[in-house]
């Protein structure tokens, strides 16, 4: 049978084989015991180019977001973000769950950084009557932003705010790598626009897991002692470093592939090209069930946002003839 298109997701790809082959031949070592230089090399590396001190390796986006909002936000306090961003949509209430930090939103114009409305909302840490905001969290790109790209101008504005103010940012960069791909903007860059910021490997970048938090020494030094408590210290880690390795090798070059993709899927769709500005088309105004329903008939999957919105994602594992028959597909679908 033919393989489906799957376009719900870029956390779907499979490892490539050179990327198997990086696995299988890596050099490994106890990494909580800090003994495995294949991690060791890589958290370095991401160090380097993000402009920051040091970098922990972490299973997933999810723990590395958590933690680094920790490192900089105390029990008590809140941390303020987007009404629709990652880490209080996705994230299972884990700030509040795990580490009793509040947290408080504001609506945007579709994900949009817009740095004074945030900086509006922000709560003193000398007023003993409310809950003192201790930093801000920003999604770069912006997942139910359809892949928005953040304005360089916007994180600046932030930036400067908040280091009179003494409140952090912290950057949940999942997709920074598309970020940086579609803008010019060098990682260097909005890595120092953050203190904290948490990179992914397993969505754009297709490796099958693993992220990285990035910060200052100390704060990768306590960011150590959280992903322990939280039952991330893994062990010969270094197979799975080895395929993030491979990957800002091999596949961080090539993403504008996806973004062209995605453009060309846009466009056969009827999607203004304009708002698309990396690997996400978001399909607005649909029947959603049935149109995903109709479509995983036809062999191609696509993921459900809400009652009337889909997304559609470009990735390693869909090529033009996969995207352009995924088109034909969907415009059927969407012309009953």
């Amino acid at each position: 049978m033919t393989a489906p298109i799957d376009l719900r997701s870029d956390t779907v790809t499979r490892p490539t084989e050179g990327m198997r082959r990086a696995m299988a031949e890596a050099e490994v070592g106890d990494d909580v015991y800090a003994e495995d230089p294949t991690v060791s090399a890589l958290e370095e590396r991401v160090a380097a180019m993000f402009g920051h001190e040091a970098a922990l390796f972490v299973p997933s986006g999810t723990m590395g977001n958590q933690i680094g909002m920790r490192l900089v936000c105390e029990p008590g306090q809140e941390i303020l973000c987007d009404a629709d961003a990652h880490v209080v949509t996705y994230e299972m209430g884990a700030a509040a769950a795990i580490f009793g930090i509040s947290t408080r939103t504001v609506v945007s114009a579709g994900g949009r950084l817009d740095a004074a409305q945030l900086i509006e909302q922000v709560r003193p840490r000398t007023d003993w009557h409310l809950t003192a905001t201790a930093a801000i969290a920003v999604e770069n790109t912006h997942n139910r932003g359809g892949g928005l790209v953040q304005p360089l101008e916007e994180l600046q504005a932030l930036w400067d705010w908040s280091r009179d103010a003494g409140v952090a940012v912290h950057l949940d960069g999942a997709r920074i790598w598309n970020a940086s791909a579609a803008s010019g903007v060098d990682l260097s860059t909005y890595g120092r626009l953050a203190d904290t910021a948490s990179v992914c490997f397993s969505k754009g970048l297709g490796t099958p897991v693993g992220s990285v938090l990035v910060a200052s020494a100390e704060r990768i030094a306590a960011a150590r002692l959280w992903r322990k408590r939280l039952g991330g210290g893994m062990r010969q880690v270094g197979v799975l470093a080895a395929a993030c390795t491979y990957a800002l090798d091999h596949h961080l070059p090539r993403l504008g592939e996806d973004h062209e993709l995605a453009q060309l899927l846009a466009k056969q769709l009827g999607v203004d090209p304009a708002g698309v500005h990396t690997n996400m088309v978001v399909l607005d105004g649909v029947a959603a069930p049935l149109v995903a329903e109709a479509a995983k008939a036809q062999g191609v999957l696509v993921s459900q946002v809400s009652a009337h919105r889909i997304r559609l994602v470009t990735h390693l594992d869909v090529d033009r003839a996969a995207v352009e028959r995924a088109a034909d597909v969907l415009g059927g679908l969407l012309e009953r």
